[in-house]
Formats: structure tokens, sequence, C-alpha cells
């Protein structure tokens, strides 16, 4: 029997610990050379999900421009911030960097306009949500090895992207909608699986959350200001960000714009990171928590922004609201995605004998339930490019265009 490798050094006892895991769904032998967590994100990498990543869209679609963020390189970011608390914190590197790329993987093309399409089309088939797509992902539709569907990962892994927005059941559910209904694919595989999915993650999937916060909201001023769709001006009566660029203008009064922005943006990063451990480390010493099963227990998150940090980030997120997401050049593109998304799921609804024959496969015997998860597993997975590639040869009309 091949023993594992342990823990990495240094761990708080808060941490998840390798040796405490609660293991894999399917039985497999250990690795002799990467801990459980290591082998989760190794992984999750080699997954043809997170390849796919690089040509979806985190707010501008792919063709837009080379230099907008995409749904990877926000991962990756996300990635490099959680891992930087984790440091900080002591908790697990590798179950915090799985976590953060995992995070995304059930996300469909053209980013949040894509998921309110599929979430319309699929609320008749008990919705859509990308969370619950990036379960399905990892647990069912990623097919790679001959003993299981899915990538088989850790039971910490599994909980942490289901649930690192808070609980599921009961609760406060953290950044959610507090009736919001289960969402029909954690359901389902719940009832193989118990996530526990009323108590909170472990602290490093919480870390991921925050670490997604961080990087969206920076990296999406950083994008909107070089896009044109506002300017440094506008940003002045922001709290936060505001007195930080002002803070560059002083320091470097001659200083160009491109690097204006970006020193003002490493900044930003900074005060939102360094908020958070200050935070983290109060609420961990006033909780007393000892270990990761504490942490779950508590019924609060020991990891978050304080009190004067969450009203400076919602104040960001308000002005990224008007001023980008909904800003008329974006208000254009993400309507087209929209369409095309609808199209798409109202033709493979319509004529599923034009899928692939191993997505065919998948409809043998499926009610209308299941089939229409089928379409939506299928339209999720594809990349802007790729979907836009469909449209115009199967839907023709108005296509999405530079």
């Amino acid at each position: 029997m091949t023993e594992a490798p342990k823990s990495a050094p240094g761990l708080a006892p808060y941490a998840c610990h390798e040796e405490a895991s609660r293991g894999r769904l399917h039985d497999e032998a250990e690795s002799a050379t990467r801990r459980c967590f290591h082998r989760d994100r190794d992984r999750i990498i080699h997954s043809a999900a997170f390849r796919r990543l690089e040509y979806k869209t985190q707010v501008f679609v792919n063709h837009e421009g080379d230099n907008y963020r995409t749904r990877l390189t926000h991962t990756l970011e996300v990635s490099q911030i959680t891992r930087s608390l984790c440091r900080s914190l002591e908790l697990n590197e590798d179950l915090g960097e799985a976590l953060a790329l995992a995070h995304d993987l059930g996300h469909p093309p053209f980013g949040h306009a894509g998921e309110d399409a599929l979430r319309e089309m699929m609320e008749p088939f008990g919705g859509f949500d990308h969370n619950a797509q990036s379960l399905n992902v990892i647990t069912k539709l990623e097919q790679r090895y001959a003993n299981f569907d899915g990538l088989n990962l850790t039971w910490e892994t599994l909980e942490g992207v289901v649930k690192h927005n808070g609980p599921l059941l009961g609760g406060p559910l953290v950044g959610g909608e507090k009736d919001k209904p289960l969402p029909r694919v954690i359901a389902g595989y719940a009832q193989e699986h118990d996530l526990e999915l009323d108590t909170f993650a472990g602290a490093e999937a919480q870390v991921a959350a925050l670490s997604d916060d961080i990087a969206y909201n920076n990296h999406d001023i950083d994008d909107g200001l070089r896009a044109g769709l506002f300017t440094v001006r506008d940003l002045a009566g922001v709290p936060l960000v505001g007195p930080i660029f002002d803070s560059v203008d002083k320091d470097y009064p001659n200083l160009e714009e491109s690097r204006k922005i970006h020193e003002a943006v490493r900044r930003l990063i900074g005060a939102m990171v360094e908020d958070v451990l200050a935070e983290s480390r109060r609420r961990i010493e006033d909780a007393k928590v000892s270990s990761a099963e504490e942490v779950r227990a508590l019924g609060r998150p020991v990891v978050g922004f304080s009190e004067a940090m969450e009203a400076q980030e919602k104040a960001v997120k308000t002005f990224l609201f008007g001023n980008m997401y909904r800003h008329e050049k974006l208000k254009v593109m993400t309507g087209k995605a929209r369409n095309t998304v609808r199209d798409l799921f109202v033709f493979f609804r319509e004529q599923p004998e034009t899928l692939p024959s191993d997505w065919r496969r998948k409809l043998e015997g499926a009610g209308p339930e299941p089939a229409a998860q089928v379409v939506a597993d299928y339209i999720a997975g594809m990349t802007d490019r790729f979907a836009i590639d469909e449209h115009r040869r199967h839907c023709g009309g108005e296509a999405i265009t530079p």
C-alpha cells in the first residue's frame, strides 16, 4: 500500500490537514509523491474544462481584445491571491489553490450573460447555477479515468466548491439569497455523497471566496479603465478607490496613465488582502477554533473583510455595476450573447440529433428534465468562439462579431 505524503509543515490546527481528509468517493491508491489536495489541484489543471476557460468571457467577449481578462486569467489571479492568504494564515495552500482553480469551471460562455440565459431556459427543468455546474463538471462531465466519471476529488475540495459562499441548507448563505432553493444538481449529488450542506466549508474555501471578490473587483476596474468605459476622474468619489488613486498621484505626479492605473490597482489589492488578514486573524482568535471541524461548525465565517472594508467593497461593486456591467457598449454585446445561448438551447432541444454522438447517447431514455440538463451541460461547456460558430452554423441570424 502506497503511503501518502504527510501534510505540509507549518499548518495551523484549524487548517484542513491531509491526514484528516475524508477521502474520495471512489477508493484509489495514494500517490507516493503528491499530497491529496496537491493531486486534486493537478487533476483540475489537466481537465478539459480548465483548458476551455482560456476562451470564455470574464466581462469582455473573447474577441474584443487580447489584453482583457478571460475566465482563465481571472482564475489564475484568484489562485495567486488565495495562495498568498492561505500561506499567511497558515492554511493549506494546495487545497486553497485547488478550490480557486475549480471555482469557475461551470461557467458557460459569455460570462454572466450566458449564465442568465441558461438559467432562464432551464427554469422549467430545475434551473441552472454555475456553482452547481462546477460540481457537475468535476463529479460527472469530465470523463478521463477508467474507473469513474468526474475527477474523483477529495471530500474537502468538493465541499469547498459547493459551499465556498456559505451553507446551502439552513443558516446564513453568505453572499447569496437566504431562501434560494437548492440547485437540482447539488441536491442530486448530495443523495449519493453527503457534503454537509448545512455547515460552512473549511477556512481554505472561505479564503478562495474572498480572493474571488478581490480579484474581480480590481481587475474589472483595470479592464474598465483601459476599455474607456469610465475614467480615473469618475472613480474619485468611490470609497477606497478614489483615495488610493489620489495617493498614487501625490507619490508620482508625472506618471503615465497606464502605470498609474497599474500602481493603483496593485495598492487596492494590497489593501484588501491586508484587511482580510487582520480581520481573519481577529475572528480566528476570538472563536478559538482548533480544528477544521470547529471552523465548519462555528456558524459564521472565520475569513472575511472588516465591516469598514466590506462597506467599501460594496461601494466598488455598486460603481462597477452602474458604470461597467450596465454600460451601453457591454449591454449590446451581452444582449447578443444571451440570444445566442437561448437560440442554441432551443435548437438542440428541438433537434437533438444534431448533437455530437457522445452527447446523443446521454439522451437515450432520458425524460424532459434530464434531456434539458444534457443540452445545458453541452452549451455550458462551450467556449465563446465555439458557441458563436455553432450559432452561425445552426441558427443563422445576427452573429456576435467584433
